[in-house]
């Protein structure tokens, strides 16, 4: 069986970004399993394990790893990184026909390389196998709580990137003195599940949709939302969840009831846009609209949460929404406002968690079927480009890459 070289890429793009795609134990484990892979790492000064750490298991580090047959990364490789005919994994961001990456693709292209998306990495029934989700949940949800102490100066606790790590932040836990708020959580994926870890970790209890909207409780509790929870049918009929994510235009919100409710929206459901928008500028003027912390791990721009303007970034974690005007404004300047932590990479905040979590799934899921039989298509599926050409799950993209 023939070699296959592996090397992890000094992660180029600004912002920069200190997540792996492997840990250095990680690195040493695929070369005591796999005889047949090497792996070397690119020198980096930016990444959440040092050069040495790698180097200490065995690792190659070096200035050049063009002479590698797959490289590995994280986020969108700048262009001039990108290496002619070899096999890339990150995340392009590409195959939504994103405007801003429309070069990359066309260079990817033109440099013959296969583009193997870690987004479009799936089992046969769609589901993700390799994802930082469950860590923009836990980072998430920790901000919203940092952004709620903030916001009426109850307690101060350090932003999640100023520790160590996961273990080092749960220590902050215990500085957390809520009264008897109520916080919403939407979604009942990796995001939501690593949200409730915090909460849970937090003290904070869990109550059904039923007894957020209908009883009193003298501590902080949270409700989970799922989809059937905050949409209804126009027409008063029952919820059905087929009929709603193949067509949901026959559904309204039912948000309000835990809006007027809430003091902390966690955001973390996907949200398509042919859905009902969860709330509109014109509830959030409704006096009985008590929202005012929101935390939206989403991000969508414009999307289902009026009030989130803009992402926001790490160094600058929070900004106002004022529904008088529709306009963004100074954190925390004004009551009527609500102010919004939207950061747009919130896994970041935890790099070493995050890319050991990541890397865990990769060896996992992935390697088996890079290195072997890939049996169940998982690399075919998610291979955007290969030779110079769209693949054939791809060809959509076609008239973006011409640039039409």
């Amino acid at each position: 069986m023939s070699l296959l070289k592996i090397g992890i890429i000094k992660e180029g793009k600004v912002p920069i970004d200190r997540r792996v795609p492997l840990t250095p134990e990680q690195c040493a484990e695929i070369l005591s399993d796999y005889g047949n892979v090497s792996i070397k790492c690119q020198s980096s000064d930016i990444r959440c394990f040092t050069d040495d750490d790698y180097r200490s298991q065995g690792i190659d580090v070096v200035d050049d790893i063009s002479d590698c047959d797959v490289i590995l990364g994280v986020k969108e490789v700048p262009i001039p990184m990108l290496m002619d005919g070899k096999t890339h994994f990150f995340f392009s961001h590409t195959i939504k026909a994103q405007e801003y990456n429309r070069g990359l693709l066309q260079e990817i292209v033109q440099k013959k390389i296969r583009l193997i998306d870690w987004e479009c990495l799936t089992n046969k029934e769609g589901q993700r196998l390799i994802a930082f989700g469950r860590y923009a949940g836990i980072v998430g949800a920790y901000n919203a709580i940092w952004t709620f102490g903030k916001r009426y100066r109850l307690f101060d606790i350090r932003r999640a990137h100023e520790c160590f790590d996961m273990a080092d932040m749960q220590t902050e836990y215990a500085k957390v003195k809520l009264p008897p708020i109520k916080i919403a959580l939407t979604g009942g994926g990796r995001v939501s599940k690593g949200a409730m870890e915090v909460l849970n970790g937090m003290g904070i209890r869990k109550v059904s949709p039923a007894e957020f909207v209908n009883e009193y409780f003298d501590g902080p509790v949270f409700t989970q939302l799922n989809t059937r929870d905050y949409n209804k049918k126009s027409d008063g009929s029952p919820f059905d969840r087929e009929e709603f994510y193949a067509d949901p235009s026959g559904y309204v919100s039912d948000f309000g009831q835990y809006a007027r409710k809430a003091d902390i929206l966690i955001a973390g459901a996907f949200w398509d846009p042919a859905a009902p928008v969860l709330f509109t500028r014109e509830d959030v003027l409704n006096p009985d609209f008590k929202l005012r912390v929101i935390g939206d791990i989403t991000c969508d721009i414009e999307g289902s949460i009026p009030s989130t303007k803009q992402p926001s970034t790490i160094d600058s974690p929070i900004y106002d929404f004022n529904p008088s005007n529709d306009k963004v404004e100074a954190p925390l300047s004004d009551e009527g406002n609500i102010t919004v932590m939207a950061v747009d990479n919130l896994p970041c905040e935890l790099p070493r968690n995050a890319s050991e979590d990541f890397g865990k799934e990769f060896l996992t899921h992935i390697l088996p079927n890079l290195v072997g039989e890939d049996k169940d298509a998982i690399i075919k599926r998610a291979t955007i480009t290969d030779n110079g050409s769209l693949t054939e799950g791809y060809a959509y993209l076609q008239s973006f890459v011409d640039g039409d």
